[in-house]
């Protein structure tokens, strides 16, 4: 907590990557996890939803936003595949982890078809990747919110996973709030470098961050 500090700087972030639409079912070169901070997108937008993660006393911190399939340069997205749909009950089982069925759907739907795998198993791995994660304590800890650089949140999850360079894993940043750490990951999701357009870490040093609720 020594080190969450209140900083006046400027924004600068990289461009943004280049998605391309369509590709071929297990036609990618790894993974990019996402994780959200779930009071981020509760203040921007689950709030407004009434989104059931979003409520006091549910004490959400970091989510799973997506396991998403990865070209060294851009990614395939909404890929055609001959796997089925996941059934309701599937998508409603990663709730615990995602925040709703209807994000796991969506995923499923963008990203996972990608994948090349079946639904059950893509979302087996994104389970397993998420809980190979390990989360450092002091986010969770917060009681008030904090306006630190966001290089802060980076050297947290450096600390909390022994092994992981910095060229790993990205920190964005959304209205000025600590957003997503986006890990890149192979696709037998052991930790890798992330791809040039991957790696565009947000400059914020003075990023909001609110306790989970």
């Amino acid at each position: 907590m020594h080190r969450i500090a209140a900083l006046i700087a400027a924004l600068l972030l990289a461009p943004l990557p280049v998605s391309a639409e369509g590709g071929r079912a297990g036609d990618f070169d790894y993974y990019v996890m996402a994780l959200s901070w779930s009071p981020t997108w509760c203040a921007l937008e689950g709030d407004a939803r009434d989104a059931p993660q979003c409520a006091e006393g549910r004490g959400t911190g970091w989510i799973l936003h997506g396991l998403w399939p990865q070209y060294e340069a851009g990614w395939p997205s909404w890929c055609t595949t001959g796997a089925p749909d996941p059934r309701r009950a599937e998508t409603a089982a990663m709730a615990d982890i995602m925040g709703s069925p209807g994000l796991a759907w969506h995923q499923w739907q963008k990203h996972g078809r990608c994948s090349g795998l079946t639904a059950r198993d893509y979302f087996a791995a994104s389970r397993d990747a998420f809980a190979a994660v390990g989360q450092p304590e002091v986010f969770e800890a917060m009681r008030s919110a904090y306006r630190l650089p966001a290089s802060v949140v980076e050297e947290a999850f450096l600390e909390a996973n022994p092994g992981w360079r910095a060229d790993m894993l990205t920190i964005t940043c959304k209205a000025g709030r600590i957003e997503e750490v986006r890990v890149c990951l192979t696709r037998d999701l052991d930790p890798r470098a992330c791809g040039a357009d991957v790696a565009r870490d947000c400059a914020l040093r003075d990023a909001l961050i609110e306790p989970a609720r």
